[in-house]
């Protein structure tokens, strides 16, 4: 089993400019003459930690991580105005530009998974890898899984939980609802359903490690931006045409590619793996018998890493630098 690389500390921070009042983190780690890779969090608004730069060798990546608009260190944090999926796309294309890169490898995983694989589509040239971790493909039948009907026949305590926090006269339409509460006037409301949808993420995505316990005892108002955004990017359908991915994957049928995904995934079932990795018939298709959708544990964490190790000799025979 292939464990996680040292723990490292950036060797450069900044915040990108924008043409908007956002300010984009970026850090960089690693050897800054290295391979370069651009690590996308889920999400949305979730943000990078510091294990996240641990999935590559610091001595043979030039390690870029991002807290995408309004999301960790970025800043404001938790504003919506410009922020959609075309923003972050253009942000990805600011930092390449402003790092003097001419091609790097994308690695994401969820929602950074889908957003690597929507740049790659535009900016096709400036790609050399994909590894794509817990695929999201930003479909009605993926969100539907999540808050309408799918993983709550899996967890019912929690989904009836979370029905229960918005008002009786939305339950039939929970997204609307969710949406109507977390953006409204209600004060108790929003706190009440930001607790609840906490704990149907951490439910659903930590599987049998989630413990109630370690639920926070306060909600904070950071939490309710978070839960904000989560829903601004949800009620618009993450700012994608209906299976935009699959039927632009085209472009992408020699973009060396991993794909990575746990079958025990509840945050987005194994199918999307399956589905992506039939309209990218090159790619390595990696189904993990044990693991569930985090980037945790030993058997995804040796997928990952052996996954980054191959992609150094895959691709580093390729210019990265303009």
């Amino acid at each position: 089993m292939k464990p996680l690389y040292p723990e490292i500390e950036p060797f450069h921070s900044f915040l990108l400019e924008t043409d908007s009042v956002h300010r984009v983190y970026v850090e960089q780690c690693g050897n800054p003459q290295g391979f370069p890779v651009i690590f996308l969090h889920g999400g949305p608004c979730s943000g990078c930690r510091p294990d996240h730069r641990r999935f590559f060798d610091p001595e043979r990546y030039h390690i870029i991580l991002m807290d995408q608009r309004g999301c960790g260190r970025s800043l404001p944090f938790g504003e919506l105005q410009d922020n959609t999926t075309q923003d972050l796309i253009d942000d990805m294309e600011r930092i390449r530009r402003q790092l003097h890169i001419e091609r790097w490898l994308l690695f994401g995983g969820s929602w950074g998974g889908a957003l690597a694989l929507l740049y790659a589509q535009q900016h096709r040239e400036r790609v050399i890898g994909m590894i794509i971790r817990g695929v999201f493909l930003a479909r009605s039948k993926d969100l539907d899984w999540f808050v309408k009907d799918g993983a709550g026949r899996i967890y019912p305590e929690l989904w009836e939980a979370l029905v229960e926090s918005v008002p009786e006269s939305g339950r039939k339409h929970l997204l609307p609802a969710l949406c109507d509460t977390i953006f409204g006037d209600d004060e108790v409301g929003k706190r009440r359903v930001t607790r609840a949808w906490m704990a149907w993420g951490g439910q659903t995505a930590l599987g049998s490690g989630y413990r109630p316990e370690n639920e926070p005892e306060h909600i904070t108002e950071k939490m309710v931006r978070q839960m904000r955004m989560e829903m601004h990017y949800a009620k618009n359908r993450y700012f994608v045409a209906e299976n935009q991915i699959l039927k632009n994957c085209g472009v992408l049928q020699d973009v060396p590619t991993v794909i990575v995904h746990g079958r025990n995934d509840m945050v987005c079932p194994l199918e999307s793996g399956y589905r992506l990795a039939q309209a990218l018939p090159a790619a390595e298709y990696v189904v993990l018998p044990n693991a569930g959708h985090v980037a945790q544990g030993e058997e995804m964490v040796d997928a990952l890493v052996a996954a980054t190790d191959k992609m150094l000799a895959l691709c580093t025979n390729g210019n990265t630098r303009e």
